[in-house]
Protein backbone atom coordinates (compact mmCIF):
# COMPACT_ATOMS: atom_id res chain seq x y z
CA UNK A 1 0.00 0.00 0.00
CA UNK A 2 0.71 3.65 -0.88
CA UNK A 3 2.34 5.31 2.57
CA UNK A 4 0.17 8.46 4.35
CA UNK A 5 -0.53 11.25 2.33
CA UNK A 6 2.08 14.24 1.12
CA UNK A 7 0.76 17.27 4.19
CA UNK A 8 2.09 20.41 2.95
CA UNK A 9 1.90 21.07 -0.58
CA UNK A 10 3.23 24.08 -2.26
CA UNK A 11 2.14 25.50 -5.87
CA UNK A 12 4.39 27.40 -7.86
CA UNK A 13 2.70 29.30 -10.52
CA UNK A 14 -0.41 31.40 -9.70
CA UNK A 15 -2.27 31.33 -13.85
CA UNK A 16 -5.55 29.53 -13.80
CA UNK A 17 -4.53 25.85 -13.38
CA UNK A 18 -2.19 26.89 -10.55
CA UNK A 19 -4.46 28.28 -8.62
CA UNK A 20 -7.40 25.72 -9.19
CA UNK A 21 -4.75 23.02 -8.40
CA UNK A 22 -3.91 24.60 -4.98
CA UNK A 23 -8.21 24.83 -4.61
CA UNK A 24 -7.68 21.25 -5.40
CA UNK A 25 -5.34 20.23 -2.80
CA UNK A 26 -6.72 22.43 -0.29
CA UNK A 27 -10.09 20.40 -0.99
CA UNK A 28 -8.29 17.14 -0.60
CA UNK A 29 -7.15 18.61 3.40
CA UNK A 30 -3.52 19.66 2.16
CA UNK A 31 -1.79 22.55 4.09
CA UNK A 32 -1.21 25.05 0.58
CA UNK A 33 0.76 27.69 0.08
CA UNK A 34 0.64 29.21 -3.81
CA UNK A 35 3.40 31.54 -5.55
CA UNK A 36 2.77 34.21 -8.05
CA UNK A 37 5.17 35.48 -10.00
CA UNK A 38 2.83 38.66 -10.77
CA UNK A 39 2.73 41.28 -7.78
CA UNK A 40 -0.68 42.64 -9.02
CA UNK A 41 -2.17 38.88 -8.14
CA UNK A 42 -0.56 38.62 -4.41
CA UNK A 43 -2.03 41.94 -3.88
CA UNK A 44 -5.74 41.16 -5.39
CA UNK A 45 -5.65 38.05 -3.74
CA UNK A 46 -4.74 39.67 -0.22
CA UNK A 47 -7.58 42.28 -0.93
CA UNK A 48 -10.34 40.45 -2.35
CA UNK A 49 -9.48 36.34 -2.40
CA UNK A 50 -9.52 36.59 -5.92
CA UNK A 51 -7.05 35.80 -8.32
CA UNK A 52 -7.29 37.81 -11.90
CA UNK A 53 -6.60 34.99 -13.80
CA UNK A 54 -9.38 33.16 -12.65
CA UNK A 55 -11.93 35.84 -10.81
CA UNK A 56 -15.12 33.26 -10.36
CA UNK A 57 -14.19 31.76 -7.89
CA UNK A 58 -12.67 33.00 -4.45
CA UNK A 59 -9.53 31.19 -3.03
CA UNK A 60 -10.04 29.81 0.50
CA UNK A 61 -8.17 31.94 3.60
CA UNK A 62 -6.77 28.69 4.54
CA UNK A 63 -4.47 28.82 0.70
CA UNK A 64 -1.17 30.81 1.52
CA UNK A 65 -0.22 33.41 -1.62
CA UNK A 66 2.83 34.92 -2.25
CA UNK A 67 5.49 36.55 -3.87
CA UNK A 68 8.52 35.02 -1.58
CA UNK A 69 9.75 31.90 -3.18
CA UNK A 70 11.40 30.42 -0.16
CA UNK A 71 8.32 31.28 2.46
CA UNK A 72 6.04 29.59 -0.02
CA UNK A 73 8.15 26.23 -0.39
CA UNK A 74 9.26 26.25 2.98
CA UNK A 75 8.25 22.77 4.70
CA UNK A 76 6.91 21.60 1.51
CA UNK A 77 6.27 17.75 1.54
CA UNK A 78 5.01 18.35 -2.13
CA UNK A 79 5.67 21.14 -4.86
CA UNK A 80 3.77 21.38 -8.00
CA UNK A 81 5.06 22.87 -10.83
CA UNK A 82 2.61 25.03 -12.69
CA UNK A 83 4.57 27.31 -15.24
CA UNK A 84 4.36 27.63 -19.09
CA UNK A 85 6.82 25.30 -20.66
CA UNK A 86 9.51 27.72 -22.07
CA UNK A 87 9.64 29.05 -18.34
CA UNK A 88 10.32 25.87 -16.95
CA UNK A 89 13.99 25.72 -16.56
CA UNK A 90 14.18 28.88 -14.80
CA UNK A 91 11.79 28.66 -12.67
CA UNK A 92 13.24 24.92 -11.54
CA UNK A 93 16.60 26.28 -11.03
CA UNK A 94 15.44 28.69 -8.96
CA UNK A 95 12.88 26.39 -6.81
CA UNK A 96 16.11 23.81 -6.42
CA UNK A 97 18.37 26.38 -5.22
CA UNK A 98 15.62 27.24 -1.80
CA UNK A 99 13.76 24.01 -1.67
CA UNK A 100 14.89 21.00 1.09
CA UNK A 101 16.31 17.90 -0.22
CA UNK A 102 14.26 15.18 -1.28
CA UNK A 103 11.01 16.76 -1.65
CA UNK A 104 9.48 15.33 -4.78
CA UNK A 105 8.15 18.02 -7.20
CA UNK A 106 5.14 17.38 -10.29
CA UNK A 107 4.85 18.45 -13.29
CA UNK A 108 2.14 20.08 -14.27
CA UNK A 109 3.93 22.42 -17.52
CA UNK A 110 3.01 20.94 -20.98
CA UNK A 111 5.63 21.61 -24.03
CA UNK A 112 9.08 20.31 -25.47
CA UNK A 113 11.50 23.14 -24.86
CA UNK A 114 12.24 24.58 -28.38
CA UNK A 115 15.56 23.95 -30.09
CA UNK A 116 16.91 21.46 -27.31
CA UNK A 117 13.89 19.45 -27.61
CA UNK A 118 13.79 18.12 -24.26
CA UNK A 119 10.63 17.13 -22.32
CA UNK A 120 9.72 18.64 -19.20
CA UNK A 121 11.08 15.61 -17.23
CA UNK A 122 14.62 16.39 -18.63
CA UNK A 123 14.95 19.99 -18.21
CA UNK A 124 14.02 19.20 -14.26
CA UNK A 125 16.01 16.41 -14.43
CA UNK A 126 18.78 18.87 -15.21
CA UNK A 127 17.81 21.80 -12.88
CA UNK A 128 16.78 19.66 -9.87
CA UNK A 129 19.39 16.55 -10.36
CA UNK A 130 18.14 13.50 -8.22
CA UNK A 131 15.33 15.01 -7.02
CA UNK A 132 12.06 12.66 -7.39
CA UNK A 133 9.54 13.80 -9.97
CA UNK A 134 6.23 13.28 -11.13
CA UNK A 135 4.10 14.06 -14.39
CA UNK A 136 0.29 15.38 -14.26
CA UNK A 137 -1.72 15.96 -16.80
CA UNK A 138 -5.17 15.28 -18.41
CA UNK A 139 -8.34 16.95 -19.56
CA UNK A 140 -8.86 19.56 -16.90
CA UNK A 141 -10.15 23.41 -17.57
CA UNK A 142 -9.30 25.09 -14.46
CA UNK A 143 -12.10 26.86 -14.10
CA UNK A 144 -14.29 23.73 -14.36
CA UNK A 145 -11.70 22.04 -11.54
CA UNK A 146 -11.67 25.35 -9.19
CA UNK A 147 -15.83 25.25 -9.58
CA UNK A 148 -15.46 21.59 -8.28
CA UNK A 149 -17.01 20.00 -10.98
CA UNK A 150 -15.32 16.09 -11.57
CA UNK A 151 -12.59 15.80 -13.28
CA UNK A 152 -9.95 12.56 -13.96
CA UNK A 153 -6.52 13.12 -14.68
CA UNK A 154 -2.96 11.08 -14.90
CA UNK A 155 -0.02 10.98 -12.23
CA UNK A 156 2.78 9.17 -13.65
CA UNK A 157 6.12 8.40 -12.28
CA UNK A 158 9.18 6.14 -13.14
CA UNK A 159 8.67 4.43 -10.05
CA UNK A 160 5.27 3.29 -10.63
CA UNK A 161 7.00 0.40 -13.36
CA UNK A 162 7.19 -3.15 -12.43
CA UNK A 163 3.83 -4.11 -11.57
CA UNK A 164 0.79 -3.75 -8.77
CA UNK A 165 2.74 -3.39 -5.43
CA UNK A 166 5.42 -0.92 -7.67
CA UNK A 167 1.91 0.94 -8.79
CA UNK A 168 0.68 1.18 -5.08
CA UNK A 169 4.10 2.28 -3.68
CA UNK A 170 5.27 4.24 -6.41
CA UNK A 171 5.55 8.63 -6.18
CA UNK A 172 2.27 8.33 -8.11
CA UNK A 173 0.57 6.67 -6.26
CA UNK A 174 1.25 9.37 -2.78
CA UNK A 175 0.73 12.28 -5.22
CA UNK A 176 -2.90 10.78 -6.22
CA UNK A 177 -3.57 10.12 -2.38
CA UNK A 178 -2.48 13.78 -1.62
CA UNK A 179 -4.50 15.33 -4.40
CA UNK A 180 -7.47 13.07 -4.89
CA UNK A 181 -11.00 14.24 -3.23
CA UNK A 182 -14.68 13.76 -4.26
CA UNK A 183 -14.57 15.72 -7.52
CA UNK A 184 -10.57 15.58 -8.48
CA UNK A 185 -10.04 11.91 -9.36
CA UNK A 186 -6.68 10.80 -10.47
CA UNK A 187 -4.91 7.85 -11.86
CA UNK A 188 -1.48 6.29 -11.93
CA UNK A 189 0.71 5.61 -14.86
CA UNK A 190 4.64 4.40 -15.11
CA UNK A 191 4.91 6.12 -18.42
CA UNK A 192 6.13 9.45 -17.80
CA UNK A 193 6.59 9.75 -21.73
CA UNK A 194 3.72 9.09 -22.76
CA UNK A 195 1.97 11.62 -20.96
CA UNK A 196 4.16 14.15 -21.50
CA UNK A 197 4.22 13.86 -24.92
CA UNK A 198 0.10 13.94 -25.01
CA UNK A 199 0.26 17.37 -22.87
CA UNK A 200 2.59 18.77 -25.68
CA UNK A 201 0.90 17.47 -28.84
CA UNK A 202 -2.07 18.40 -28.18
CA UNK A 203 -1.77 21.77 -27.78
CA UNK A 204 -0.84 22.37 -31.35
CA UNK A 205 -3.73 19.48 -32.86
CA UNK A 206 -6.39 22.29 -30.82
CA UNK A 207 -5.29 25.87 -32.86
CA UNK A 208 -5.30 23.12 -35.86
CA UNK A 209 -9.06 22.40 -34.86
CA UNK A 210 -9.50 26.05 -33.75
CA UNK A 211 -8.81 27.10 -37.47
CA UNK A 212 -11.15 25.09 -38.98
CA UNK A 213 -13.89 26.33 -36.58
CA UNK A 214 -13.04 29.64 -37.56
CA UNK A 215 -13.03 28.64 -41.21
CA UNK A 216 -16.94 27.82 -40.99
CA UNK A 217 -15.84 24.17 -41.23
CA UNK A 218 -17.95 21.16 -39.55
CA UNK A 219 -17.80 17.99 -37.30
CA UNK A 220 -16.46 15.75 -40.25
CA UNK A 221 -12.89 18.13 -40.44
CA UNK A 222 -12.92 17.84 -36.36
CA UNK A 223 -13.19 14.76 -36.32
CA UNK A 224 -10.87 13.82 -38.87
CA UNK A 225 -7.89 15.73 -37.23
CA UNK A 226 -8.73 14.99 -33.52
CA UNK A 227 -8.17 11.11 -35.12
CA UNK A 228 -5.10 11.43 -37.58
CA UNK A 229 -3.66 13.93 -34.89
CA UNK A 230 -4.04 11.07 -32.18
CA UNK A 231 -2.41 9.17 -34.38
CA UNK A 232 0.61 11.41 -34.61
CA UNK A 233 0.44 11.92 -31.05
CA UNK A 234 0.98 7.83 -31.15
CA UNK A 235 3.90 8.31 -33.01
CA UNK A 236 6.36 10.86 -31.30
CA UNK A 237 5.17 8.81 -27.79
CA UNK A 238 6.83 5.86 -29.23
CA UNK A 239 9.53 7.03 -31.02
CA UNK A 240 10.76 8.71 -27.13
CA UNK A 241 9.96 5.48 -25.29
CA UNK A 242 6.34 6.09 -24.43
CA UNK A 243 3.61 3.90 -25.24
CA UNK A 244 0.47 4.05 -27.49
CA UNK A 245 -1.18 2.79 -24.96
CA UNK A 246 -1.29 6.39 -22.72
CA UNK A 247 -1.90 8.15 -25.55
CA UNK A 248 -5.54 6.62 -25.74
CA UNK A 249 -5.87 7.52 -21.97
CA UNK A 250 -6.61 10.39 -20.56
CA UNK A 251 -3.26 12.10 -20.79
CA UNK A 252 -3.62 11.46 -24.53
CA UNK A 253 -7.32 10.95 -26.22
CA UNK A 254 -8.62 12.56 -22.99
CA UNK A 255 -6.95 15.75 -23.20
CA UNK A 256 -7.02 15.93 -26.53
CA UNK A 257 -10.51 15.83 -27.11
CA UNK A 258 -10.91 18.30 -24.98
CA UNK A 259 -9.15 20.58 -25.91
CA UNK A 260 -9.79 20.56 -29.59
CA UNK A 261 -13.72 21.15 -28.77
CA UNK A 262 -14.13 23.95 -26.70
CA UNK A 263 -13.02 27.69 -26.95
CA UNK A 264 -12.56 27.37 -22.66
CA UNK A 265 -8.99 26.33 -24.46
CA UNK A 266 -6.65 29.01 -25.44
CA UNK A 267 -5.46 27.00 -28.25
CA UNK A 268 -8.21 26.43 -30.02
CA UNK A 269 -9.49 29.94 -29.39
CA UNK A 270 -6.34 31.09 -31.14
CA UNK A 271 -6.68 28.98 -33.76
CA UNK A 272 -9.75 29.81 -34.42
CA UNK A 273 -8.83 33.18 -34.77
CA UNK A 274 -6.40 32.35 -37.34
CA UNK A 275 -9.02 30.83 -39.18
CA UNK A 276 -11.62 34.27 -39.14
CA UNK A 277 -8.46 36.07 -40.85
CA UNK A 278 -6.25 37.31 -37.91
CA UNK A 279 -2.37 37.08 -38.20
CA UNK A 280 -0.86 35.09 -34.98
CA UNK A 281 0.05 38.52 -33.75
CA UNK A 282 -3.28 40.00 -34.02
CA UNK A 283 -4.53 36.66 -32.01
CA UNK A 284 -2.30 37.16 -29.80
CA UNK A 285 -2.46 40.69 -28.63
CA UNK A 286 -3.64 41.48 -25.00
CA UNK A 287 -3.79 38.00 -23.94
CA UNK A 288 -2.72 37.94 -20.18
CA UNK A 289 -2.51 33.94 -20.46
CA UNK A 290 -0.43 31.68 -23.07
CA UNK A 291 -0.91 29.38 -26.19
CA UNK A 292 1.45 26.85 -25.56
CA UNK A 293 0.56 25.70 -29.21
CA UNK A 294 2.30 28.81 -30.54
CA UNK A 295 5.27 27.97 -28.75
CA UNK A 296 5.24 24.44 -29.04
CA UNK A 297 4.13 23.84 -32.86
CA UNK A 298 7.89 24.81 -33.46
CA UNK A 299 9.10 22.61 -30.89
CA UNK A 300 7.73 19.51 -31.59
CA UNK A 301 7.82 19.65 -35.29
CA UNK A 302 11.74 20.01 -34.99
CA UNK A 303 11.61 17.08 -32.75
CA UNK A 304 9.66 14.51 -34.86
CA UNK A 305 12.07 15.69 -37.77
CA UNK A 306 15.12 15.51 -35.68
CA UNK A 307 13.20 11.48 -34.94
CA UNK A 308 11.77 10.85 -38.14
CA UNK A 309 8.57 11.10 -37.16
CA UNK A 310 5.84 11.98 -39.85
CA UNK A 311 3.27 14.70 -37.52
CA UNK A 312 2.15 16.61 -41.14
CA UNK A 313 -1.22 18.52 -39.03
CA UNK A 314 1.84 19.75 -36.51
CA UNK A 315 3.72 20.87 -39.63
CA UNK A 316 0.98 22.78 -41.28
CA UNK A 317 0.43 24.66 -38.32
CA UNK A 318 4.15 25.40 -37.35
CA UNK A 319 4.49 26.23 -40.99
CA UNK A 320 1.24 28.69 -40.95
CA UNK A 321 2.54 30.28 -37.57
CA UNK A 322 6.28 30.75 -38.36
CA UNK A 323 6.55 30.21 -41.99
CA UNK A 324 4.07 32.43 -43.59
CA UNK A 325 1.80 29.28 -45.67
CA UNK A 326 -1.40 30.41 -45.68
CA UNK A 327 -4.19 28.33 -44.84
CA UNK A 328 -6.22 27.43 -47.93
CA UNK A 329 -2.46 26.06 -48.91
CA UNK A 330 -2.38 24.17 -46.01
CA UNK A 331 -6.08 22.68 -45.56
CA UNK A 332 -5.32 21.78 -49.54
CA UNK A 333 -1.90 20.31 -49.01
CA UNK A 334 -3.06 18.29 -46.18
CA UNK A 335 -6.15 16.77 -48.28
CA UNK A 336 -3.85 16.03 -51.16
CA UNK A 337 -1.27 14.14 -49.36
CA UNK A 338 -0.49 10.43 -51.03
CA UNK A 339 -3.12 8.06 -49.97
CA UNK A 340 -2.18 6.01 -47.16
CA UNK A 341 -3.21 2.73 -45.20
CA UNK A 342 -4.12 3.25 -41.93
CA UNK A 343 -3.22 0.12 -39.71
CA UNK A 344 -0.27 0.67 -37.58
CA UNK A 345 1.41 -1.91 -39.86
CA UNK A 346 0.51 -1.31 -43.62
CA UNK A 347 0.98 2.46 -43.30
CA UNK A 348 4.61 2.32 -43.91
CA UNK A 349 4.33 0.35 -46.69
CA UNK A 350 1.54 1.77 -48.81
CA UNK A 351 1.58 5.09 -50.66
CA UNK A 352 -0.30 6.32 -53.64
CA UNK A 353 -0.42 9.41 -55.04
CA UNK A 354 -3.65 11.37 -54.39
CA UNK A 355 -6.01 11.84 -57.41
CA UNK A 356 -6.31 15.70 -57.07
CA UNK A 357 -2.83 16.00 -55.94
CA UNK A 358 -1.30 17.89 -59.94
CA UNK A 359 -4.74 19.88 -60.36
CA UNK A 360 -4.39 21.64 -56.68
CA UNK A 361 -0.72 22.00 -57.17
CA UNK A 362 -1.07 24.59 -60.50
CA UNK A 363 -4.59 25.51 -58.61
CA UNK A 364 -2.12 26.92 -56.24
CA UNK A 365 0.77 27.85 -58.48
CA UNK A 366 -1.66 30.00 -59.52
CA UNK A 367 -2.86 32.04 -56.83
Amino acid sequence: MAEAPLDKVAVIGAGAWGTALAMTAHRAGRRVSLWAREADVVEAVARDRRNPFLPDYPIPAEIAVSGDLSAVVAQAGLVILVVPSQFLRGMARAVEAVLAAGVPVVICAKGIETDSGKLMSDIVAEEMPGRPQAVLSGPSFASEVAEGQPTAVTVASEDAAGGAEAASSSLAAKICLALGNESFRPYISDDPVGVEVGGAVKNVLAIACGIADGLGMGSNPRAALITRGLAELKRLAEALGGRRETVTGLAGIGDLTLTCSSTQSRNFSFGRALGQGMTPEEALAGKKSVAEGAVNARSVTQLARRLGVEMPICEAVNAILHDGLSIRDAVQALLTRPIKAESRELEPHVILPHPSAANDLQANDMV
